[in-house]
């Protein structure tokens, strides 16, 4: 089965082409507000390197957040467009889980909890808690991470307690302050987010027939979007 993998949640874009759930081509950028103009283009070199035609994809899998609100509108409505044309399936899959799946992937020597995090500015974090058999332990979460509130967070204090957490992604930095000094607490900065890391679960969702309503799939926002003024000279 081969599969097209979108993930744009993030501030990376990075798309992938598994096949029967293993990674045949990969391409990714972590240039600032290039989703909409970087998207298409990386899925028609990715398929021309395969030498694969559109028509070849069995399905399509987005990253269905939480995170950023344009870029899972510019994945989504890129995936759904495909969809439509190709007449293929869409798949889905939660943007913390999938970065705890590749996470896991990358090491597989390591015994403990997995806390994706993704930035959702000031303080907040999205955040999600997985042990290494990818079952989810604490569901998808807007938490605000400050040291005068440590106290507001007993789900992760008292996990803490138990065994080894290690925070990834890009919001993991926030909680050095209230988690740093914890024996249990682990940090790793080398995390990059990437469309990989939904491939598992895509290849099983497929098998297992569970896919998304095209016409109705809405990713998963967490909080309002809220418009900003241009700051662009001649717009308001």
């Amino acid at each position: 089965m081969n599969t097209l993998l979108i993930e744009t949640a993030t501030p990376v874009c990075s798309v992938a082409v598994s096949v029967d759930g293993r990674i045949a081509a990969r391409r990714s950028s972590s240039e600032p507000n290039a989703h909409s103009t970087r998207l298409t283009v990386f899925i028609d070199e990715m398929l021309r390197s395969l030498a694969m035609q559109p028509s070849q994809l069995d399905a399509v899998c987005v990253s269905a957040g939480p995170g950023s609100y344009t870029g899972l509108r510019i994945g989504v409505s890129t995936a759904k467009g495909l969809c439509y044309a190709l007449g293929r399936p869409l798949l889905s899959v939660p943007t913390l889980l999938s970065m705890a799946a590749l996470y896991l992937s990358q090491h597989p020597d390591y015994q403990g909890l997995v806390c994706p995090m993704i930035d959702a500015r000031r303080m907040e974090c999205y955040t999600m808690l997985v042990d290494g058999h990818l079952n989810i332990v604490r569901d998808t979460h807007a938490d605000i991470f400050d040291s005068s509130e440590a106290s507001a967070l007993p789900a992760f204090t008292a996990m803490l307690d138990k065994g080894p957490i290690v925070f990834i992604g890009d919001g993991a930095a926030k909680t050095k302050s209230v988690f740093g000094s914890h024996p249990n607490a682990r940090f790793d900065d080398t995390f990059v987010v990437a469309a990989d890391g939904m491939a598992a679960i895509a290849a099983q969702k497929l098998q297992q027939g569970r896919v998304e309503d095209v016409a109705y799939f809405e990713p998963l926002y967490l909080k309002d979007f809220v418009a900003k003024k241009s700051v662009v000279h001649g717009l308001r």
